[in-house]
């Protein structure tokens, strides 16, 4: 697999084509980030872009973790001590999982956001954005019907970020597209790049297969789950005996071992006794996601192995979680 292979696996889209594969044609020196919010324990949406930022370190790049303590403000996640607590409790999640640190940057948000020459940017960045294109872009951040301005000022922020953070390469879920494209659209405008971007998949809803899995709302998987709860979570999963359920379902088993399995094992092994044919191996996705179709691959021994996996993967994390809090 070159670099761009390795940058743009599994990513929903790339902003555009030729950026990302001039990025990773020379690396060196390059930087990627991800903005999280400290609202909480990690849980497997912020695993699925840290995947990116691990296969972004294995092709050379260096990559920027922005703990956005200002935008968690700005969301009424609490007291600006309780945010900044919680955010280094995440630093040590994204480490325990597997980011590189001498080639991770931490940052907070406020380290830069209150500057004035910051401040000031912001403003330009107001003017030139309608209240409508922040309004869409905040979309994904906002609960209820009515919408406060720190709602609205939040993408913006996020945009002006790219730049300040002096970073090549803007990462996200796909839900962050409406902000990434804003700020393609208003950085210029306040005589800054374009930023390049790349979008990761959203996981399904665990057990519908409908919409996006979410930690609010549902059945999510997070750093804290031991392995008896992430058994249950994954023996409960909707999962098909199918790659592409009918209508507008997904089948999150088989997302997760796409996107969270094997980008970080050489290989899978779905463990069976020997009267049901003895144990299957799997060294890439598209193999297991056939088998599954076929019928040789049981979909409740794709569960068993799924959770085996991801215990491994979230294990280093729940211990650090339980170190911190002792």
């Amino acid at each position: 697999m070159n670099a761009y292979e390795l940058v743009t696996r599994n990513a929903a889209e790339v902003v555009t084509e030729d950026e990302v594969r001039a990025l990773a044609d020379d690396p060196d020196g390059k930087r990627a980030y991800v903005g999280y919010e400290p609202s909480g324990v990690l849980h497997i949406g912020h695993l699925l872009t840290a995947n990116k930022l691990i296969d972004l370190q294995n092709a050379g790049f260096e990559v920027t973790v922005l703990l956005a303590d200002v935008h968690a403000y700005l969301n009424d996640k609490g007291t600006f001590e309780e945010i900044q607590e919680t955010a280094n409790r995440m630093k040590e999640q994204f480490l325990a999982y597997g980011l590189d640190e001498e080639s991770t940057e931490f940052r907070f948000g406020s380290e830069f956001q209150m500057d004035e020459e910051y401040v000031l940017d912001l403003h330009g960045v107001e003017l030139e954005t309608t209240l409508s294109r922040a309004e869409r872009a905040m979309s994904e951040i906002k609960s209820g019907e009515s919408v406060r301005v720190s709602q609205a000022v939040y993408p913006l922020m996020q945009a002006l970020d790219i730049e300040y953070l002096d970073v090549d390469l803007a990462i996200g879920g796909m839900e962050q597209r409406k902000v990434h494209m804003l700020a393609r659209d208003v950085l210029p405008k306040v005589d800054y790049d374009a930023p390049t971007c790349l979008h990761t998949p959203l996981i399904a809803d665990l057990t519908s297969g409908e919409g996006k899995m979410s930690s609010s709302s549902g059945v999510s998987i997070s750093m804290e789950d031991s392995t008896e709860e992430l058994e249950e979570k994954v023996n409960s999963a909707f999962c098909p005996p199918t790659r592409d359920p009918e209508g507008d379902l997904e089948n999150p088993v088989l997302q997760i071992f796409e996107y969270h399995v094997f980008p970080r094992f050489e290989e899978v092994v779905v463990e069976r006794p020997e009267q049901y044919g003895g144990d299957l191996e799997y060294g890439d996705y598209e193999s297991l996601a056939a088998d599954l179709e076929s019928g040789e691959l049981h979909p409740a021994d794709a569960k068993g192995a799924l959770a085996d996996y991801l215990d491994r993967l979230i294990a280093p994390g729940r211990e650090k979680l339980a170190e911190l809090r002792a």
